[in-house]
């Protein structure tokens, strides 16, 4: 209001909006060196950070002895997200000592302050694995037992998260994944690429918060190797499309840090080809994939597996039976995909691509020889386009 009056002297720009803008103007007329240094410690970050190159998932910090002001604000938000795993570990010892019957614990204001500060101190992923974990409680008949696994689950990436400079490479990449350290797409492309045909092998969509996320599951034929493909929509916004489930196509996929799981498709080398379907293992076989899956990463929720195998049940608990074990469907599936399995295998063994997740297994495609049947969960209608 005083500076619409006009009774705001003019004066300089301070000095880090200065260098920022000096920066800013030297892409456009070649390298220049600073002229002032950056006290917010903004740097580029200051410029990308609303441009839509920032991922919605995490990586390791960039290593030290690049641009100063990079890496004091680097060094500020770890500071910030230190503090913040702290105070996740005492808010852990303290729900510890007073119990899983504590009333607090069923108000989802209990869990929501704690996902804001962890939000604050820059830990976004933790801060999304609180907020689910709030939906746990009550739930079930048996919630205590899948609480506080959750919150082993905290707790082990608290104590990494801080001893992260001590961890191996791919395990410290993991963590500070699983934490929630930012990663611009431009810098994940800049990597080098995994380039083999890739099978489309199955497709979920799930909500969390307000946002629909689709996952694509891809394996590569020649590697064999798991990647994941991640599309987001807010309301009235579409979900990536481009990937159709049974088909394959040569193309340089982009990891990103930690295990690799997480990818983006890059040059495409081919057009897609159908039908296609991944190979399929006993049970057995698949539980010993998953097993050493979660041996190097304890803390994933999500990972998929092509089993043959058939269905049995009683009406009220399903699951995916050979000669080697069972796999049970995960409680609360929508029925008209339970629907859609029976009806396409026929009561026989089928190759069928689910996803493990720790209450169960969540079927997403049947591979039948000429062709491979999509009935892994949709997102709602209501936040996809009509386009």
């Amino acid at each position: 209001l005083l500076w619409s009056r006009g009774q705001v002297p003019a004066g300089a720009p301070p000095a880090a909006i200065e260098a920022w803008l000096t920066r800013r103007r030297a892409r456009e007329t070649g390298p220049v060196t600073d002229s002032a240094p950056d006290a917010a410690g903004g740097g580029d970050e200051l410029e990308t950070s609303g441009a839509g190159d920032v991922d919605e998932e995490v990586a390791p910090p960039d290593p030290p002895g690049g641009d100063p002001d990079r890496d004091m604000a680097r060094d500020e938000r770890v500071a910030r997200m230190l503090a913040g795993l702290t105070e996740l570990d005492r808010w852990l010892d303290d729900r510890v000592r007073t119990g899983l019957a504590d009333p607090a614990l069923a108000r989802y204001s209990t869990w929501d302050s704690l996902a804001a500060r962890l939000v604050d101190a820059q830990a976004g992923s933790l801060a999304n694995r609180v907020r689910r974990l709030a939906g746990l409680v009550g739930a079930s008949p048996g919630w205590h037992a899948d609480v506080l696994a959750e919150l082993g689950v905290l707790h082990l990436l608290s104590q990494a998260g801080r001893r992260i400079v001590t961890l191996p490479g791919p395990l410290a990449d993991e963590v500070a994944t699983a934490v929630g350290w930012q990663v611009r797409k431009a810098d994940v492309l800049a990597g080098v690429p995994d380039t083999d045909r890739w099978i489309v092998a199955g497709r979920s969509d799930t909500r969390e918060d307000r946002i629909e996320v689709r996952r694509h599951w891809l394996r590569g034929t020649e590697s064999g190797r798991w990647a994941m493909v991640l599309s987001f929509a807010a309301y009235r916004q579409s979900l990536d499309t481009s990937l159709e489930v049974g088909t394959a196509f040569s193309a340089d996929l982009q990891r990103y840090p930690g295990t690799g799981l997480r990818a983006l498709v890059g040059l495409r080398h081919s057009e897609p080809e159908a039908p296609a379907a991944p190979p399929a293992s006993t049970v057995a076989g698949a539980c010993d994939e998953v097993g050493a899956a979660l041996a190097g990463v304890p803390w994933l929720d999500r990972l998929a597996t092509t089993v043959h195998a058939g269905v049995s049940g009683d009406g009220g608990h399903w699951s995916l039976t050979d000669d080697t074990g069972s796999l049970p469907l995960r409680p609360g599936i929508d029925p008209d995909g339970i629907a859609a399995l029976l009806a396409v295998s026929e009561g026989r063994a089928v190759d069928v691509t689910v996803e493990w997740t720790p209450h169960g297994v969540v079927p997403l495609a049947v591979h039948l020889p000429d062709r491979t049947v999509d009935i892994g969960p949709r997102a709602d209608e209501s936040f996809v386009s009509a386009a």
